[in-house]
């Protein structure tokens, strides 16, 4: 496990990171988990979309490129769904509770510490 720190602003975005950085890892994601812990996150690298099929709960996504700033944010994006995208220049998306993002702003500098 890791922890995310937006790094612009200087705050801890999430305690408990969990890294989705094999293909079964990244395919499974969140699918079928019944939430996601207040301060907790999945990032998943590399990847440009997601789907929501099998989610059952929103979540907030931030979209990272490769050294980790903050390309877009989607907030609330509902199960079932469909997918979302990050872009042509993302390349790995932080998965979090629905509101965990409120705060993150395009062109953050986010830094993941072990």
């Amino acid at each position: 496990m890791a922890r995310l720190v937006n790094v612009t602003s200087g705050t801890v975005l999430v305690e408990d990171l969990e890294l989705a950085d094999t293909w079964w890892r990244r395919f499974r994601g969140l699918m079928m988990r019944r939430r996601l812990a207040p301060d907790s996150g999945l990032l998943i690298a590399p990847c440009a979309s997601i789907h929501m099929m099998w989610m059952l709960f929103p979540i907030d996504a931030i979209w990272l490129d490769r050294e980790h700033r903050v390309m877009k944010v989607s907030r609330a994006i509902p199960p079932w769904l469909g997918a979302a995208r990050g872009g042509k220049s993302s390349h790995a998306v932080v998965e979090l509770p629905r509101g965990a993002a409120a705060t993150v702003q395009r062109g953050d500098q986010l830094s993941v510490e072990a």
